[in-house]
This record gives C-alpha cells, structure tokens and sequence, in this order.
C-alpha cells in the first residue's frame, strides 16, 4: 500500500501533466487556428486559377500539354502527406493503414503489374508506413520537404514530380492526405495529381465548349503558365490541410490527455485524504487508548 509521501508525489507528477497537456493543448489549438485561416486564404487564389484553366478548356482553342498527358500507367508514385513531431494520437498510423487500400485501387485500375513507390512527408509517417513495404510497394522517405516546410521548398518538391513525370519516371502521381473539415473532424483524401485532368476544374461544362475567346498572347502559353500555378495551388492546399488536420489530432489527443490526467488526479486525491484520515484516525485511537490505560 502507498505511503502518504508516495501517493503526495504522484499527485505533484500527475498535476504537473495535466498542466503540461493543458499548455501543449492550447499551443496546437492556436497552430490548427492559424492552419485553418491559411486556408482560407489558399481559396481564392485557387479557384481563380481554376475559373482561368475552365475558359480555356471550354474554348475552341487547340492546345497540349504534358502535365495532362495520359499513358499507360506501369510505375506510380503516392505521396503521403504525415507529421515530423508525435503527441497527435493515431494520425499517422491512421494514414498508413490505407495504403493497402490505395494500392489495391491502383491495381484495380492500372493492372497487377503496376509498381508502386511511395513517398512519406514527415518522418512519423515514413515510420508508420515503411512496414506495408513489399517487392511491389516501395517505400522511401522525403528529405527536401517536411510537415514544416516554406513554400519555396513545396515548390521544389512539386518541380521534382512534375520533372519526374514529364521524363517518364512515373506515369501517375497520387497523393493521399488527411482534409480538415473542423476541430473534431478530418477525412483521408486519395486522388490524382497529375496528370491533370479537366473534369477537376469547376465551370467546365460540355455546353460551354464552342465560346468564342481571344487569348493573349495565345491558348497554349497561358496553359502551359497556368496548370503549374494550379499544381502549386494543390500542393500548398494539400500541405495547409495536412497541418491543420495534424494540430486537430494534437488537441484532440492532449484533450485526451488531459481529461485522463483529470480523473487520475481525482482518484489519486481521494485516495491519499482516505489514507490520510486513517492515519489521522489510528493517532486519535492511540491518544485514546493511552489515556484509557
């Protein structure tokens, strides 16, 4: 049975915790805050780009580019979008038990001899994956880009997909990543990144096809300007939501915490003022029966 000194200092320990996941709760809290107004910031530039693309694909203009070039897909590539730091529960583990999900759909529609290489952002996520590695899953972790990065290095990343798909490298780039719809909510995303494809952009509709424009300088160089600006637009969405959603899961988890820390401190009270109140009681009885003697 514990002693009064022992059961006071797990007492100390245990508020010190509940301090502690309360202070971390409230820095994830003003992190998945500023992630989420960041967002909404992305918005318009993006559906901007995207009302730009939907007039020139509802054009009669004549114009190709490689980035929404189809081909036979025999190598794909999926980036998965995690966390470098823990403390967010099972968000990365969550992540990762879709992967065989998401390969078995790129088989589905690809065929079984497709090879898969996959790309872990974050270095949590590349330990909650690299397990469902196999001869026909690679896994490799990403080194220029992380769950913290700036937007030059998103940049970079995305110039070294779009490099690796134009030579051929890869012939399909997918990417799967948590959407942040609030404080308690996030659902995992898997979708295409590229080749890009028109049925994303919204305003493109089959009726609008034949309107006439005038492009300045032509159809095809503002495209070929125009879809990398949208590529970055998804990366840097993609990446505001992973964070977002990662700070959620940390509120969420210190939340957690915190409450489990609560009742073991209620527990832990009442038990050393029990014990306390016998120890209270045997010195009374002690008195007591001395007198009595």
């Amino acid at each position: 049975m514990a002693t009064l000194r022992e059961l006071k200092g797990r007492i100390g320990s245990v508020a010190s915790s509940e301090k502690i996941t309360g202070a971390m709760k409230m820095i994830s809290s003003a992190k998945m805050h500023k992630a989420e107004g960041a967002l909404r910031r992305l918005q318009p530039y993006r559906s901007q780009v995207e009302t730009v693309i939907s007039s020139l694909l509802g054009s009669d203009a004549m114009f190709e580019s490689p980035l929404i070039e189809k081909r036979d897909v025999k190598n794909c590539a999926i980036v998965i979008w995690g966390s470098d730091d823990g403390l967010c529960g099972a968000y990365n583990a969550n992540l990762a038990k879709l992967i065989p999900e998401s390969v078995k759909k790129i088989k589905d529609s690809c065929g079984n001899d497709v090879h898969i290489k996959i790309f872990t952002v974050g270095s949590k996520m590349f330990k909650a994956a690299r397990k469902y590695s196999s001869a026909e899953v690679e896994i490799q972790p990403i080194t220029s880009v992380s769950s913290k990065s700036e937007g030059s290095d998103l940049k970079n990343f995305l110039n070294e997909m779009i490099e690796k798909f134009v030579s051929g490298e890869f012939d399909r780039v997918d990417v799967l990543y948590m959407n942040f719809i609030s404080a308690s909510r996030q659902r995992s995303v898997f979708s295409t990144l590229l080749p890009v494809e028109s049925g994303e952009f919204k305003g493109v509709d089959s009726k609008n096809q034949s309107k006439p424009y005038i492009f300045e300088p032509d159809a095809k160089s503002i495209f070929d300007k125009v879809v990398p600006m949208y590529l970055l637009a998804v990366t840097e969405d993609i990446f505001t939501e992973n964070r977002a959603s990662e700070q959620a899961a940390r509120v969420m988890a210190m939340q957690s915490a915190n409450d489990n820390a609560k009742k073991l401190l209620e527990q832990l009270r009442l038990e050393y003022n029990k014990l306390r109140q016998q120890a209270i009681t045997n010195e009374l009885l002690d008195i007591v029966g001395g007198q009595i003697r």
